[in-house]
């Protein structure tokens, strides 16, 4: 049984912005992923609404830094063969800092902890697959549209960012915006087919990477 584990926010979690509620759960990619991948690989969501890649934002009852959770994360799951990571669009937000080179280094400090991370039983740091969010959209919504102000430019950047950080330090990378796009609901989630899409996409990354 191979273990894979998916590290995100709320594109991760499932939120619907048409119900604000969430997506059922075989309308989440992971849930997609797993099934695309069959009954040999356990499939852990581990969504956050506002995770950042390693930034403070104290506006909900979380701990939303995803760098300070993911070794209790890791502890929590091992042994884990593949990490997931999709985050970086709450970093988009201006009070985080809404610059797409530090949630690049926010990615980059994520890398750090799960390959110097003291796993128990000698058990081997997993392989990293490091997924750019669809990019942040325009949208009518004038919450959303302040809450990401700027983040739709900014956003646009992640992808090749990411990329350029997943080759030179050996993960393996994926551009979500490539299948799927933001809802201009709130310009940041993803309806059910969006969100659907992106696990069908990792489907054959993932399996090379386990071997399957």
């Amino acid at each position: 049984m191979k273990t894979v584990l998916c590290y995100g926010d709320s594109l991760t979690w499932g939120y619907d912005a048409a119900s604000l509620d969430r997506h059922p759960l075989e309308d989440r990619w992971p849930s997609v992923l797993g099934k695309a991948l069959g009954g040999g690989v356990e499939i852990i969501a581990e969504g956050l609404n506002g995770r950042t890649t390693a930034f403070d934002d104290h506006l909900a009852g979380a701990d939303r830094n995803g760098a300070r959770m993911l070794p209790t994360i890791l502890m929590t799951h091992a042994p884990i063969d593949l990490i997931v990571i999709m985050l970086g669009a709450n970093d988009m937000k201006p009070w985080i800092h809404g610059n797409p080179v530090a949630a690049k280094q926010g990615i980059r400090r994520l890398i750090d902890i799960v390959r110097g991370h003291d796993y128990p039983f000698d058990w081997p740091a997993p392989q990293i697959l490091i997924v750019a969010p669809p990019a942040v959209s325009r949208t009518e919504n004038a919450e959303f549209k302040e809450m990401f102000a700027g983040g739709d430019d900014a956003s646009q950047r992640l992808a090749a960012l990411y990329s350029a950080l997943a080759d030179e330090a050996g993960c393996g990378f994926f551009d979500a915006g490539t299948v799927a796009k933001t809802t201009p609901l709130d310009g940041v989630h993803l309806d059910a087919e969006n969100t659907r899409k992106i696990g069908a996409a990792l489907a054959p990354l993932v399996r090379v990477m386990l071997e399957l």
